[in-house]
């Protein structure tokens, strides 16, 4: 097993694919210290040891009409998700604030819906424009499925990435949620793409799905092209109809990570919800093929302090310092 995780290494680092053969073998390795290690080696010689930080801020919170089974945010499930139309600007302001003066690289703006009201997104409008004139941070959205006006009025604003986490593969997508389908996320990130905005599309582990699953996952978004992948860890919320489920062993997250390495060797793989579940051990997936993270607190659940992330990264070897666009 070393010498088929080190050819494939060595045939990712010539540019080869991996295909879903090959990932299945390297995902039952005995080995799986040598799999961590190599997707390490592998995120170095495509991207070197730089840490992409980004930040997110949950500007519309709950009242969303679809059924996702793992969101607190959905209106079907009785959560007791705090919830509001539209974010206080002194509050997002100063979000804004900590997250400059900590180096964060891009903040998104977050709302909760099957896609955003024309009227909140012309107040979101205000934020983006202060985030350009009194940042360094890169601006990104995530608003729900786009049309394109929508797409278009976003770009005119300064959002230069667009998110829209397929959640799940293709197969298994249908027992998350059905009140939308995994082919309208993909229609989505297009619109964006077509309206000149990059991409950020992942997903969340987790869920119930097999090991073959997240694999699917994994060269879905590799033939969508996404160089941006936040990866979640499902974190069971009460109310939703995951909420029983147990949290995935350290070792499976780890080796998860390391083949969406393996299968996207060049993109910026992001941890993002969840991963304050795995206590000190979360930044062990940074020594198994991560480069990248949502850093302070997520949508519904709080997070690691961006501070202690550089503080723990840094002794990692990572650097920081902002480029633009990655």
């Amino acid at each position: 097993m070393l010498q088929l995780i080190q050819k494939t290494c060595d045939q990712v680092q010539n540019g080869h694919s991996l295909d879903r053969q090959t990932a299945r073998h390297l995902s039952i390795s005995p080995d799986v210290q040598a799999l961590w290690s190599t997707a390490d080696a592998i995120r170095h010689h495509f991207r070197g040891d730089r840490f992409h930080l980004c930040s997110i801020i949950n500007a519309r919170s709950g009242n969303c009409s679809e059924n996702c089974r793992f969101c607190a945010q959905s209106a079907r499930y009785q959560t007791g998700v705090k919830t509001y139309e539209t974010i206080d600007y002194n509050q997002a302001m100063t979000i804004v604030e900590d997250n400059d003066n900590h180096g964060v690289d891009r903040l998104s703006l977050v709302t909760s819906g099957r896609s955003v009201e024309r009227k909140a997104l012309q107040q979101m409008a205000v934020l983006y424009d202060e985030i350009s004139r009194k940042t360094g941070m890169d601006c990104c959205a995530s608003m729900g499925f786009l049309d394109r006006s929508r797409a278009k009025q976003l770009a005119a604003m300064g959002v230069s990435r667009y998110h829209c986490n397929l959640e799940a593969g293709k197969d298994y997508f249908p027992q998350i949620c059905t009140t939308h389908s995994w082919q309208e996320k993909v229609d989505t990130l297009e619109i964006a793409r077509a309206a000149g905005m990059s991409l950020c599309s992942g997903g969340i582990i987790g869920m119930g799905e097999s090991m073959d699953d997240r694999i699917d996952l994994a060269l879905d978004l590799r033939r969508l092209g996404i160089k941006s992948i936040p990866v979640n860890i499902l974190s069971p919320i009460p109310g939703t109809p995951l909420a029983g489920l147990k949290p995935l062993p350290l070792q499976e997250v780890l080796t998860t990570i390391a083949l969406f390495r393996f299968i996207n060797p060049d993109a910026v793989i992001r941890m993002a919800g969840g991963r304050q579940q795995l206590g000190s051990d979360q930044y062990r997936c940074f020594a198994a093929g991560a480069n990248g993270a949502i850093t302070g607190n997520f949508l519904t659940t709080s997070g690691s302090s961006t501070a202690h992330d550089i503080q723990q990264l840094t002794a990692m070897g990572f650097t920081f310092n902002r480029t633009g666009q990655e």
